[in-house]
């Protein structure tokens, strides 16, 4: 029961993607190889970690050590310009009483010879400026006076009510205008005095800490040089010191590789007498020892395979003789009691498995002994399934099992041994129809510019991911107790994976319980391509839903009459 359907119909691929889109795969792609990159190395991880930590520290203790700084050439430039300014306010009242100008004009000469002096007298650039305190009218009116009246703004309500309600100098740090849009720092400080004859005034002094700003932007500037040299000088010590550590390591990374390649007399250079010269010769140690195991068992695996191959050699030139007595007593089976004829029977059909048995394990020695040969030859792998299902119909047909066949529209040439591909995929079928418990059974053909892909898909009861490992190996069983109806010899699928590494292709597994299997064979579609990626998916659509509950009353198991305990502990 065989059905071959056509694929469907492709689809159409989308536009290609615009620039930005490919800019931001292309960012994407060197942040996921930066990544990787800092993630398959320690010594980066180590450098860039210390690096961190070391930018924060110095960050910290820089902005702590700017921040003390600024704060010590304040305190101490607003002591010296408030001892300054207490000076010049002092003198400034003592010239006021000390002055015999009794009329405004007097009073206006002495404000403007007052103020330029007072402007000249401190330690740096600093102005004066002279206001009259607002209240009643005094006898005499004379006019505010100051060195630069475009800075009289600076001078703010709150702080003229501060200057006039406390005997002491009051202070406030404020910004000066630049002619460029820019602030200087500045600290305004203000008392009172009394000039007699005119009143209550206000004197202020403005000094320029655009010294003291430059001596904090150099020490801050000296602060980031050295923090970049300590930053720099501790990557380079941590790079130092890790490469000490990291270098064995890499070295025996290396060398497990070597091994793992089968290099068994690859060793580590031992150098000093440190922990890591104690690593290497403890790894050098444990490498000899593994050296000789595998020696050991190479020899014992080479003497098995030996004694295989001698075996169903050997086998054989008796077993023709029993095949010839065998057919003699099949060919008088009608002369004989009804016990002897189905005696002569069981024996012609245990004959066959046995023959059977004996080719696998002779195929199984040529690939051990690496000496199977690949006749390869440029062929429509669609007439090689074809020519397997075929083959596996009248089995199908027998247990009831519905085989479907889906085959691309177009040619799927490729280089193969039509012979080992035609087996492989009659392994997997009868594999699938054995397993099927009547449910179809699903075959797909798919193909690329590089690989070509079959796909053999049943439904019946399935098998765990630890059988899906194991499928492969050699006398495996994922159910001891099921008995092969169809003689099967356990080495089936362990030629088959041999056959598709000879081609140079895949053969993968996948099973659910309750929810069948798929196995998977992928090709190169000439010699010397190396496989990346399969044409078909491996896990089916339906592969991630839950599994189906277990039925109430378990199926009874078939009974194989052909299958006579004796015989069956021979074949195992």
């Amino acid at each position: 029961m065989v059905a071959v359907t056509g694929p469907a119909a492709p689809t159409g691929r989308g536009a290609p993607a615009g620039r930005v889109e490919r800019l931001a795969a292309a960012a994407e792609r060197r942040a996921s190889a930066a990544v990787h990159r800092w993630r398959s190395s320690l010594q980066l991880r180590v450098v860039t970690s210390a690096l961190a930590a070391g930018m924060v520290a110095v960050g910290l203790l820089g902005v702590y050590v700017s921040d003390r700084i600024a704060d010590g050439l304040f305190e101490q430039r607003r002591e010296e310009v408030l001892q300054e300014s207490a000076r010049a306010t002092q003198q400034a009242q003592a010239t006021f009483a000390a002055s015999t100008a009794s009329t405004g004009p007097e009073l206006q000469t002495l404000f403007y010879d007052l103020v330029p002096a007072l402007q000249t007298g401190g330690s740096g650039s600093r102005e004066v400026f002279l206001r009259r305190s607002p209240g009643d009218l005094p006898p005499l009116l004379v006019n505010d006076v100051s060195t630069d009246p475009a800075l009289g703004g600076l001078i703010t309500p709150d702080l003229r009510q501060a200057v006039r309600s406390d005997e002491s100098q009051r202070w406030v740090s404020v910004g000066i205008p630049l002619g460029d849009g820019t602030l200087a720092p500045g600290l305004l400080i203000g008392s009172a005095v009394e000039v007699p004859a005119a009143g209550d005034y206000e004197l202020y002094f403005l000094y320029d800490l655009a010294a003291e700003q430059g001596t904090l932007e150099f020490v801050q500037r000296t602060l980031a040089l050295a923090g970049v040299g300590v930053v720099a000088a501790l990557g380079a010590l941590t790079w130092l010191m890790t490469r000490q550590t990291v270098q064995p390591v890499r070295s025996a990374a290396r060398v497990a590789e070597r091994l793992a390649d089968g290099h068994l007399a690859e060793r580590m250079p031992v150098r000093g007498a440190d922990e890591m010269a104690t690593l290497a010769r403890s790894f050098n140690e444990m490498a000899e020892s593994l050296q000789d195991q595998i020696i050991r068992m190479e020899d014992l695996s080479h003497l098995q395979r030996r004694f295989v191959s001698d075996v169903s050699h050997e086998l054989r030139t008796p077993l023709t003789t029993i095949r010839m007595a065998a057919e003699v007593i099949h060919a008088s089976r009608d002369e004989l009691d009804p016990a002897a004829r189905r005696s002569a029977e069981l024996l012609r059909t245990q004959l066959d498995r046995f023959e059977a048995l004996l080719a696998d394990l002779l195929e199984i020695s040529r690939f051990d002994a690496g000496a199977a040969v690949l006749d390869a030859e440029r062929r429509d792998v669609r007439d090689v399934v074809t020519s397997a299902v075929e083959a596996a119909a009248p089995i199908a047909e027998r247990r009831g099992v519905w085989l479907t066949v889906e085959l691309p529209e177009e040619p799927a040439h490729a280089d193969i041994d039509p012979r080992r591909v035609e087996r492989i995929l009659r392994n997997l079928l009868v594999n699938a129809v054995e397993h099927a418990d009547g449910h179809p059974v699903e075959v797909q053909v798919a193909g690329d510019q590089r690989a070509l892909a079959v796909t053999v898909r049943d439904h019946g009861v399935g098998m765990t991911e630890e059988e899906s490992a194991h499928v492969f190996d050699r006398f495996w069983r994922a159910d001891p107790a099921r008995a092969r109806t169809t003689g099967g010899t356990g080495l089936g699928l362990a030629i088959s994976i041999e056959d598709a590494h000879l081609h140079g292709g895949w053969l993968e597994a996948w099973g659910r319980p309750g929810r069948g299997a798929c196995f998977r064979l992928t090709l190169p579609r000439r010699a010397g391509i190396t496989l990346t990626s399969s044409p078909l998916p491996l896990v089916p659509d339906d592969g991630d839903l839950p599994t189906p509950a277990p039925p109430v009353a378990p199926r009874p198991r078939e009974l194989d009459p052909a299958a006579l305990p004796d015989l069956d502990r021979l074949e195992a």
